[in-house]
């Protein structure tokens, strides 16, 4: 136990010192249950959190696995309340069950009668009760189903849903691995997922979260809806499918702001099920009005919270969540746990790489001096337009031509938050730009120059964010992001993380305006990454 990089405190804190040569292997454990809250350059702190707790043990890990991770890393020994504390909260996972009646009717149950009575005599779970069937068991609204599950777990009783799925309406679909063969560990998610019912299934942007969609459908053989964050992103996932799967055009349908077809497997956008008319939610009808036997949330840590409302009505058909990260910037963890259902299974980006099937990355914070004036001008400005300020200034585009010059003739794309800053760069460096604004047809065909070799440098927005397929992207240069996101430095860094044909190492570059909150928004974005087991090199702008 001595000598460990971890310092575990009784406050469920653990501080890990980084340079220390079991610090990798401490990350890769730590990982499966904690969450890192922050990410300096010599000591990282971690923090066990309930959700934490009970996500690793609905993904199978119990309070031995993680007092044997604690104990084999710590410094010093484990405070014995922490023992306690871990041990009692992993023990509330499950014990109230939700199951279906011999009559089909909806049922919280549990062996201990206090557990019942405790929770049931909250106003919030029993407005959501029928009546008391005998000492362990209730009967629940049908319609309650979603919403019980999200009062349960804020009571700090996470139910195990076991009351089944209905089967959707069958559809033929088969997986052809002609040219191709699934991954293990993508096997080993689609296994996971479909033993625990529903759930997400945490995968590195780059791992092929798609084709675990693609393999769980081919478990289900049934019409599925697929929800995905814009247009650009349905069209891939449609190319993938018919890649991959037995599915012809005629069987898929695009449900987005341009196309209205419903098809035995439906790609819809979050945006259009979240647009309202009159105050209504217009095509919610798209959810309730057809026999899906499972929902494919893509980059469910953007899940927009109205769909959150649209899930809970859905949770007696089958629900699989696809991401890079459980992160969310609105602290709506607990609904993806709730609604969507827990963490089935995660892979770290690191264990893949050494698999080969990412593209290794070395990550760069490029640290920049504004130059007076705009210091001057930075320091009066109004709280609100300081990071404007600080992550647009002019000062980084010669950095971007010297980065540029490094990496010449290598795929990079630059990355940003403000569209007149990507204006300004687009125009100095003479490359194309795109944003939200740019027609969808434009993209494409930017992005396909781009995949072909045909053009080498794209200027782009946060619309590049999500699921974009780039797979020969080998650098790439934040120039400014959403504040302190991590989903999105997630996101960019996943840009990259395609294999190379030549096997070469990927550079993700941030520039960074010094001693502005530019700096400190890095810090947090950086805590993602960190996380994952990736490195910062921090550079002075002058050496490079």
């Amino acid at each position: 136990m001595s000598g460990g990089p971890l310092i575990v405190q009784s406050d469920k804190t653990s501080l890990l010192e980084v340079d220390h040569i079991q610090a990798a292997d401490a990350r890769h454990d730590l990982s499966v249950f904690a969450e890192l809250e922050r990410a300096p350059e010599h000591v990282h702190t971690y923090r066990i959190t309930k959700l934490g707790l009970w996500n690793a043990r609905a993904a199978g890990h119990d309070s031995d696995f993680v007092m044997g991770v604690l104990d084999k890393y710590s410094k010093f020994p484990v405070p014995a309340s922490i023992r306690v504390d871990i041990e009692q909260t992993m023990a509330r996972y499950g014990r109230l069950v939700i199951q279906k009646g011999d009559g089909g009717d909806l049922q919280l149950y549990s062996q201990e009668p206090a557990v019942l009575v405790e929770t049931t005599r909250q106003r919030k779970v029993n407005d959501l009760l029928v009546g008391r069937i005998d000492e362990h068991t209730w009967q629940i609204a049908d319609w309650a189903r979603g919403q019980i599950k999200q009062e349960l777990l804020k009571l700090g009783w996470p139910a195990e849903d076991l009351a089944g799925y209905t089967p959707g309406k069958p559809h033929e679909i088969d997986l052809k691995e002609d040219d191709w063969k699934i991954r293990n560990y993508q096997e080993s998610a689609v296994e996971k997922f479909w033993d625990g019912g529903s759930g997400v299934v945490v995968l590195p942007c780059g791992a092929g979260k798609t084709i675990v969609g693609a393999a769980t459908m081919a478990v289900a053989k049934t019409n599925t809806l697929i929800l995905v964050t814009n247009t650009v992103s349905a069209r891939q996932w449609k190319a993938e499918l018919l890649k991959r799967t037995s599915l012809t055009e005629e069987e898929i349908g695009e449900y987005s702001g341009s196309m209205k077809e419903i098809a035995p497997i439906t790609i819809a956008t979050y945006q259009i099920l979240t647009t309202k008319r009159k105050g209504e939610y217009a095509h919610l009808a798209l959810l309730n009005n057809h026999d899906w036997g499972l929902i494919v949330y893509d980059e469910v840590h953007l899940l927009p919270a109205p769909i959150f409302k649209m899930t809970a009505d859905l949770q007696a058909r089958r629900r699989l969540g696809l991401t890079a990260t459980l992160v969310r910037e609105d602290g709506k963890e607990g609904d993806v746990f709730s609604l969507i259902g827990p963490k089935r299974f995660d892979a770290p980006w690191k264990e893949i790489e050494a698999q080969g099937y990412i593209a290794p990355a070395a990550c760069y914070e490029v640290r920049i001096d504004l130059p007076e004036v705009e210091h001057l001008e930075y320091a009066i400005a109004n709280q609100e337009d300081k990071y404007r300020l600080a992550a647009s200034s002019p000062v980084k585009i010669p950095i971007i031509q010297k980065l540029l010059a490094r990496h010449a003739g290598e795929p990079t794309l630059i990355i940003g938050q403000y569209i007149d800053q990507l204006n300004t760069v687009a125009g100095a460096l003479k490359a194309k730009l795109i944003t939200g604004e740019t027609p969808v047809d434009e993209r494409e065909r930017l992005f396909a120059e781009f995949r072909e070799g045909r053009n080498n440098v794209l200027v782009v927005s946060k619309v590049a964010n999500f699921s974009i397929d780039l797979p020969e992207a080998s650098v790439a240069i934040q120039i400014s992001g959403s504040y302190g996101s991590r989903q999105e430095e997630a996101q960019r860094l996943g840009r990259l993380l395609r294999p190379k044909a030549d096997g070469r190492t990927a550079s993700f570059y941030t520039l960074i305006t010094r001693d502005t909150v530019d700096q400190d928004f890095a810090q947090n974005r950086q805590r993602f990454l960190a996380e994952q087991g990736y490195a910062y090199e921090i550079v002075d702008a002058v050496d490079l």
